[in-house]
């Protein structure tokens, strides 16, 4: 067992790991943050996405070693006083969330799009949250939401 330091929802973080165990073990197991979610294990449906230092990552197949000194960001650690990112306000208003079990990584993985690409197209969105399987709503609602929250955050942006 070795001690791992890290930025966990902007806040400094330090626990014991094991060299094997994965980032979603510790989130989950360790921690206690269970919006990120355990699926399939092997990188194909991206409900245990998370960002670290802002990019979209599979916590699943990362080590939890290898976020050493680094900004790791959950679900949880999202909205910011209380108020939700408007990525989230989004997928509420827009219906696309239904069991809500892929929507923690679609969330995260859209949020690191609108913050490299303010104004992404419609392909770029759907390109973006490929590696997000949902298996509720299909994508209709999803990709509008990302819209919507692309606008509300240009809105926010400008004034």
């Amino acid at each position: 067992m070795r001690t791992l330091k890290f930025i966990l929802n902007g806040d400094p973080t330090e626990t014991g790991v094991n060299d094997g165990e994965t980032l979603l073990e510790v989130l989950r197991n360790r921690l206690g943050l269970t919006g990120t979610k355990q699926g399939c294990d092997q990188g194909e449906c991206g409900s245990c996405t998370v960002l670290i230092d802002g990019k979209p990552v599979l916590s699943c197949l990362t080590l939890a070693v290898r976020v050493e000194n680094r900004h790791v960001t959950t679900i949880e650690g999202l909205a910011e006083g209380g108020k939700l990112h408007p990525v989230q306000v989004s997928f509420h208003e827009k219906g696309a969330i239904q069991c809500g079990f892929c929507t923690p990584g679609m969330v995260l993985t859209a949020k690191a799009l609108l913050d490299r690409n303010p104004h992404p197209t419609r392909n770029e969105i759907k390109e973006a949250l490929a590696g997000n399987i949902c298996r509720c709503t299909g994508y209709k609602k999803i990709v509008e939401a990302v819209e919507q929250a692309a606008k509300m955050m240009a809105e926010k942006a400008d004034g």
